[in-house]
């Protein structure tokens, strides 16, 4: 019987994806691993391919539609011997698990269930279900036929119309009914759509429509500032120490084609860090603290529309070389869209610098379910205090760790921030 393709969840917080480009058309045949068409999710636009094979009876959602919802129907798959006849006005058969995408990682799951169809099939009393086509299914509605004791004529025993219109009428199982919706994740606040646009009715104004990246974003940081309960460590650090060694390096390996910044320090700063105080590495699951071994840091690159925050895995145990190329690298192909999902889903903690944009200081929102994240602003000259009681000028820069109390507890964020700190004003220690 013909078989639903589904919008496939390409990612654990996928929720709706939008069809950017359909590779194949109705007539086309398909095999399993043949690449379908471009989804663009709130992350990244990915191919995805095939996993039964067919023919390709009717395209159900057509290229850039709005978004559609992870197990809508979004095609029609026909089995051999099948013909677009059978697809009628009914809905076909759910497939047993969605396409795939081509890439997927192993975050992302490797099965989402069907989304039940408008009119169900029956079961037998074993629990298998029954193969019947839509208009034979639509005829045993009509005349109360219970379908679970039908013997198919059809391809592979289906249920045809001539086997319905023979069948003998009897009482038909009730099909069982789906939620309607399920509760959003988080509860809108603040004044409804119709009444902030009646607030504005009389003002010059352009509507933006928000796209998947904007509303995972908008649903997000809700749901982190309304359930994680966050505090906020500050601290200045003193960066001259680390710009001179900074300037020794990058003589040293412009031959390269190397050019190490700031950010690549902090990385390697936290990285370490998360090591000096491993209880500081760790993440919400729950009902429990997962406490992780590697360092695996996270950083926050902004792009058009929103942001990602791609991870370096296992950071303590790279050279400053080699977090500068992969932190280069992961940016480029973040502002692309083109990161597969486990290239930014992970980590314990994120680092977010606005220094290069001229920000003294801020408080950044954790991203669940990381236990903490370092706000990092710019550095400038200011007068300091040194050791000897004098007045000096230092270049400081101002941080905020952003912690999560359920993980994290104060004197446990204070000692890693100063673990950080130690290790951004003694750089020359960073390389032992």
């Amino acid at each position: 019987m013909p078989i639903e393709i589904l919008m496939p969840a390409l990612s654990p917080t996928m929720e709706e994806g939008t069809l950017a480009k359909w590779l194949v058309k109705e007539g086309d045949t398909v095999s399993s691993g043949d690449l379908l068409a471009e989804i663009e999710t709130d992350k990244a636009t990915m191919e995805f391919e095939a996993v039964d094979e067919g023919v390709i009876g009717k395209i159900l959602v057509a290229e850039g539609t709005d978004a559609v919802k992870v197990n809508a129907p979004i095609a029609v798959l026909l089995e051999d011997g099948e013909s677009a006849d059978d697809i009628a006005s009914a809905p076909a058969t759910p497939a047993s698990k969605p396409a795939k995408p081509a890439d997927a990682s192993t975050d992302a799951p490797a099965e989402t269930p069907a989304a039940p169809s408008a009119t169900p099939a029956p079961a037998t009393s074993s629990g298998d279900r029954v193969f019947a086509s839509p208009l034979a299914r639509r005829i045993a509605a009509d005349k109360g036929v219970d379908l679970s004791g039908v013997k198919g004529s059809g391809p592979k025993g289906r249920i045809v119309k001539a086997d319905v219109e023979k069948a003998q009428p009897g009482a038909a199982k009730a099909a069982p009914t789906a939620s309607a919706s399920a509760s959003p994740a988080v509860a809108p606040t603040g004044p409804s759509t119709d009444q902030v646009m009646a607030m504005y009715a009389d003002r010059d104004f352009d509507e933006v429509s928000l796209d998947g990246m904007r509303k995972t974003i908008a649903a997000r940081l809700s749901e982190a500032k309304q359930t994680i309960p966050h505090f906020y460590l500050r601290r200045n650090i003193e960066l001259d120490a680390l710009l001179k060694f900074r300037s020794t390096l990058n003589k040293q390996l412009e031959a390269r084609g190397v050019k190490l910044s700031v950010n690549d320090f902090i990385i390697k700063a936290c990285a370490l860090a998360l090591q000096t105080i491993p209880d500081a590495n760790a993440v919400w699951a729950g009902d429990r603290i997962l406490k992780l071994k590697p360092s695996d840091v996270a950083v926050a690159v902004a792009i058009e529309g929103g942001l990602f925050t791609p991870v370096l895995k296992d950071s303590h145990l790279k050279s400053l070389s080699a977090l500068s190329a992969e932190m280069k690298d992961l940016a480029t192909r973040a502002r692309d869209r083109k990161l597969a999902p486990h290239e930014y889903q992970g980590g314990s903690f994120a680092i977010s610098n606005l220094g290069m944009f001229g920000i003294d200081n801020f408080d950044a929102v954790i991203n669940p379910p990381h236990g903490s994240i370092l706000a990092v602003g710019a550095g400038t000259k200011k007068p300091v205090v040194k050791d000897d009681g004098t007045l000096g000028v230092a270049t400081v820069m101002s941080v905020t760790l952003s912690v999560d109390h359920r993980v994290i507890d104060g004197a446990l964020g204070a000692e890693f921030l100063t673990a950080i700190k130690e290790n951004l004003e003694n750089p020359i220690g960073m390389l032992a």
